[in-house]
C-alpha cells in the first residue's frame, strides 16, 4: 500500500525542555568554567601542570555539586509554585464547581469555539472524577503540561553530569608536549571545539539550526577565558 497522501509524523521537542536546558547549561557551564579557572591558574603560575590540574580538578569537582544543588533548589521552588497552584485550584473546584465550569467555558471561547460549543464541552469535561477535573484545568486554565513539569531530581542529575562531562574536556589541552603560553592556547583551543561541539549538539537536541547557538556559546565562553586569563595575568606580575 502506498504511503503517498500520508502526513509525515511531527518530531516535537518540548518534552526534553527540563532536563534538555540543565544538560546543556551544565556543558557549557563545565567547560567554560573549568578551563577560565586552568587558564587564569596557568597564566598566574607559569604554566605548572601541577597547579593546573589541582585547579581544573578542584573546579571541576565543585562546579558539579554546585549545580546539582542549584538546579535542585531553583527546580524544587517551581515544583512548589506548580503544586500550590494544584491544590487551590482542587480547593476551587471543590467549593465552586458551577465557576469553574464557567471559567473552562469562557476559556474556550476566547479560543475560537462558539458559545454554545464552548459549554458543552466545559460541561462534558467537568463531568469527571475531580482528579481528573483538576487535570484538565491544570492544563487548560493554569497552562501546565505534563512534559514541562519541574522535575528537581532529573534536574540536577542532569546538570551534575553534563558538568562533569563538560569538564573534563579542558584537561585535554594538557596532554600535549606543549608547555608555558604554549599550554595555554591548547587548553584554549580543546575548549573552544568542546564549546563548538556542545553548542552543535545543544541545537540539534532542540530542534533549531546549530550556527546561532553555538557561535552565541564559543563567544560566551571565550570571553570568559579571555577574563580569567587577565586576572592570573595581573595576579602573577603582582605576586599574589
Amino acid at each position: 500500500m502506498s504511503s503517498r497522501g500520508k502526513a509525515a509524523p511531527e518530531r516535537h521537542v518540548g518534552h526534553r525542555a527540563g532536563w534538555l536546558r540543565a544538560a546543556v547549561l551544565g556543558a557549557n557551564d563545565g567547560l567554560v568554567s573549568t578551563s577560565s579557572l586552568m587558564v587564569g591558574v596557568a597564566t598566574a603560575s607559569g604554566s605548572q601542570p601541577t597547579a593546573v590540574v589541582t585547579a581544573g580538578l578542584a573546579g571541576l569537582a565543585a562546579g558539579a555539586m554546585a549545580m546539582a544543588a542549584g538546579e535542585w533548589v531553583s527546580v524544587s521552588s517551581q515544583a512548589d509554585i506548580e503544586h500550590a497552584d494544584l491544590a487551590l485550584e482542587r480547593r476551587e473546584l471543590l467549593s465552586d464547581p458551577a465557576g469553574e465550569r464557567e471559567e473552562l467555558a469562557a476559556i474556550y471561547r476566547a479560543r475560537g469555539l462558539s458559545p454554545a460549543l464552548a459549554e458543552q464541552v466545559a460541561a462534558e469535561l467537568s463531568d469527571r472524577d475531580l482528579d481528573d477535573l483538576v487535570e484538565v484545568h491544570a492544563r487548560d486554565e493554569l497552562g501546565f503540561h505534563d512534559a514541562h513539569l519541574a522535575r528537581p531530581g532529573q534536574a540536577a542529575l542532569a546538570s551534575a553530569i553534563s558538568f562533569s562531562i563538560g569538564g573534563l574536556v579542558p584537561f585535554v589541552g594538557l596532554l600535549g608536549p606543549a608547555e608555558g603560553s604554549a599550554r595555554i592556547a591548547e587548553i584554549v583551543l580543546v575548549t573552544l571545539l568542546g564549546l563548538a561541539g556542545a553548542g552543535i549538539l545543544g541545537a540539534a537536541a532542540s530542534g533549531t539550526r546549530w550556527p546561532r547557538p553555538t557561535l552565541r556559546v564559543v563567544l560566551g565562553g571565550s570571553a570568559a577565558m579571555a577574563v580569567t586569563a587577565l586576572v592570573g595575568h595581573l595576579a602573577g606580575v603582582a605576586g599574589i
